[in-house]
């Protein structure tokens, strides 16, 4: 690994990212609203808005094990990049043609197969970060891609309110192809370390390989998992539980605060996609800084920070919202009441993000990085899997309103399970480090 930290190389890699946040960031503002023209239930939307979750829940470990095991002319991630990607763009795109013809089958169809191309390419995506990037650097990388991330969510939530407001179906066909430029990006302009762009001397057979690595990655998550709840040391037990609640917060409040915008609060639903991209906003915007704030005053600290931000706007939120519904406050009054708290909300969530996976990856090997990372998605995606079906539960028994009591609740119990994690931190910086921060353009 080139020991030089390269922004030139990480800005690159972030298109991935950006290209990723499109996708999911249109997928959770708007496919919800589709799914309610089938007359569903939001406990029945929160189980089908939880299937690129189980998708990767169980696909994420075992392909970035197998693609830890790849060796080819392009690498060992850019394979599942180059099937993964353009395949989900397609099924993306048809998402809304679906929806034009009133088949909750087709639809369901058209949600399935692009979930499962999203989680074929995204763990390899995702591992390339650490795979080229020196471990006392990955939290300044990992800010970086997210403000990539961050701004792939703002195009889609800024720009598809403009294009969803001319026609539903602009936003899928424009996100599908900015995400298709966008991997296509990082294939061409990131190489892979040498060692992995040679094809491997033992010749194993496709089949083999698959069944090799299915049963060595599941069987390096099992060994993981029970690293996880056997060691006497618990820090990475309990960022992985704090992963998991913040996660079941955020996912909450992605799923349905459109929905939460539109029955609740009265306003359109590409007005509450674009609250939604003000969030998106201070998380680009702060992404960077939370990464050298992490560097400088330790990760752990700054996930602490970032999440008491998130809780006090989530409780002012809620007050605002409750006296909008009331009648006592004036809605427009909120709406923008809402933009500047949701903007502050970004800033607290990049310090959460940008510092939690190098935590995680800082706790193993460089050899096992694709497993951990395998490992971090685990929880983060199987908190994706409760998360909205459970608010959809309390919603459909309590009303929209509920929506923020219950993400408030599950921010408070992260911001509890962060403080006793003890190692994968990082604290301050020599000046022979932030030598090295120069940027290298080679």
């Amino acid at each position: 690994m080139n020991e030089k930290f390269s922004y030139k190389r990480i800005f690159l890699l972030g298109f991935g990212f950006f290209g990723i946040s499109i996708i999911w960031a249109l997928y959770n503002a708007y496919v919800p609203i589709f799914l309610k023209d089938f007359a569903l239930s939001s406990f029945i939307i929160g189980i089908v808005m939880v299937i690129d979750n189980v998708f990767a829940i169980v696909m994420l470990p075992y392909l970035g094990a197998l693609s830890d095991k790849t060796r080819t002319r392009w690498g060992r991630r850019m394979p599942y990049i180059l099937i993964g990607a353009p395949s989900a763009a397609i099924f993306f795109a048809l998402i809304p043609v679906a929806r034009a013809h009133k088949n909750l089958a087709l639809m369901m169809g058209t949600i399935i197969l692009m979930n499962f191309f999203m989680a074929v390419f995204r763990s390899p995506v995702i591992a390339l970060m650490p795979d080229i990037t020196p471990s006392r650097f990955r939290s300044q990388a990992n800010g970086i891609i997210n403000f990539m991330g961050g701004l792939g969510a703002l195009f889609a939530y800024f720009g598809g309110k403009a294009l969803y407001d001319i026609n539903y179906a602009l936003p899928f066909y424009v996100g599908a192809a900015m995400m298709l430029i966008a991997n296509l990006l990082v294939v061409i302009f990131i190489k892979e370390p040498e060692e992995y762009r040679k094809p491997s001397k033992e010749k194993v057979s496709l089949w083999e390989l698959l069944k090799k690595t299915s049963h060595e990655s599941f069987g390096e998550l099992k060994e993981n998992l029970k690293d996880v709840f056997a060691s006497q040391e618990k820090s990475l037990l309990f960022i992985l539980l704090a992963i998991f609640l913040w996660f079941i917060a955020f996912n909450s409040l992605e799923t349905f605060f459109t929905s939460y915008a539109k029955f609740e609060l009265g306003i359109k639903e590409s007005t509450g996609a674009f609250l939604l991209g003000l969030f998106a906003l201070g998380f680009m915007v702060f992404s960077i800084p939370a990464g050298f704030i992490g560097g400088k005053i330790g990760r752990k600290r700054t996930i602490t920070l970032g999440l008491f931000v998130i809780i006090v706007v989530m409780l002012i939120a809620l007050y605002l919202g409750t006296q909008a519904a009331s009648g006592k406050i004036a809605v427009n009054l909120v709406v923008k009441a809402f933009a500047g708290l949701f903007l502050l909300g970004g800033f607290g969530w990049g310090m959460v993000n940008v510092n939690s996976l190098p935590m995680v990856v800082d706790m193993t090997t460089e050899e096992k990085v694709g497993g951990y990372t395998g490992l971090y998605y685990f929880f983060s995606m199987a908190a994706n899997i409760f998360a909205p079906p459970l608010s959809g539960i309390a919603i459909d028994h309590f009303g929209y309103q509920s929506l923020l009591i219950f993400a408030t609740i599950f921010f408070v119990l992260a911001l509890i399970a962060v403080q006793f994690v003890r190692r994968g931190d990082i604290v301050g910086q020599t000046p022979q480090d932030i030598y090295e921060l120069i940027p290298d353009m080679d």
